[in-house]
């Protein structure tokens, strides 16, 4: 009886060599070698690299959370404009004075409340 190969799933280590491959082991490259070799590559200023800063702006949208707790936040109050996570958090917007509901808008980026 002939022995079938083991499938690739059942390998017990990643040190066995790859029979698809021509008993060649894989390489690991750290990132620092992609991008190295990324630099070398003939690119267009368009062109999306790993390190490229320009890269397009994401289709899905930002996700929003609790000015209280840090929770995802469904809700926003339309009076001070806080997000918030559920009712007791509501109660606790509704209940901060203006000067710290100005901070924690301040602390998110948004715009004051004048």
């Amino acid at each position: 009886m002939e022995e079938q190969p083991m499938p690739v799933f059942k390998r017990k280590t990643l040190d066995e060599t790859n029979p698809v491959a021509g008993n060649k082991k894989r390489t690991w490259k750290s990132l620092k070698q992609i991008l190295a070799y990324e630099r070398t590559l003939p690119w267009r200023e368009t062109d999306v690299t790993y390190s490229s800063i320009n890269a397009p702006p994401s289709f899905v949208p930002a996700k929003k959370y609790s000015d209280i707790s840090g929770l995802i936040a469904p809700y926003s109050d339309p009076q001070t404009k806080l997000n918030f996570h559920n009712a007791e958090e509501f109660q606790t917007v509704r209940s901060l004075p203006m000067d710290i509901t100005a901070g924690y808008l301040a602390l998110r980026g948004a715009s004051s409340i004048v």
